[in-house]
C-alpha cells in the first residue's frame, strides 16, 4: 500500500467535541440560575423562602435541561439571532447611500 492511497485521519477525543453542560443544562445559564435561587433564599430568609428558591431552581434546571436536549447551543444561537437587523438595505457600491428602511418594517 502506498502512503498516499488513504486519506489522513486525526482522532478527536469525544470530550473535545461535546458542548459544555452542567447538570444537563447550559453551564452559564445553570450557574446564573443557582445564583438567583441562592439570592432569593437569602433575601427572603425564611423557611418558605428557601422552599420557593428550591422549587424555582428545580423547575428552572428542568427547563434548561429540556432546552439543552433539544439543542445544546440554543443560547448562542438565540444571542446571535437577536443581534441581526430586521432589514439590511442593498447598496450598489462601497460608499453608496443606503435607502431608508420602510416605515412598516420598524
Amino acid at each position: 500500500m502506498v502512503h498516499g492511497d488513504s486519506p489522513r485521519e486525526a482522532i478527536i477525543h469525544q470530550s473535545a467535541n461535546r458542548p459544555n453542560l452542567l447538570l444537563g443544562a447550559d453551564r452559564e445559564l445553570a450557574l446564573i440560575t443557582i445564583m438567583v435561587a441562592a439570592g432569593l433564599a437569602f433575601s427572603l430568609a425564611t423557611w418558605w423562602g428557601v422552599g420557593v428558591a428550591v422549587a424555582f431552581w428545580i423547575s428552572a434546571i428542568g427547563v434548561l435541561q429540556r432546552m439543552a436536549k433539544a439543542d445544546p447551543l440554543l443560547r448562542q444561537v438565540y444571542f446571535r439571532h437577536i443581534r441581526y437587523a430586521a432589514f439590511y438595505p442593498s447598496k450598489s457600491g462601497l460608499y453608496a447611500r443606503s435607502p431608508e428602511t420602510p416605515a412598516n418594517w420598524r
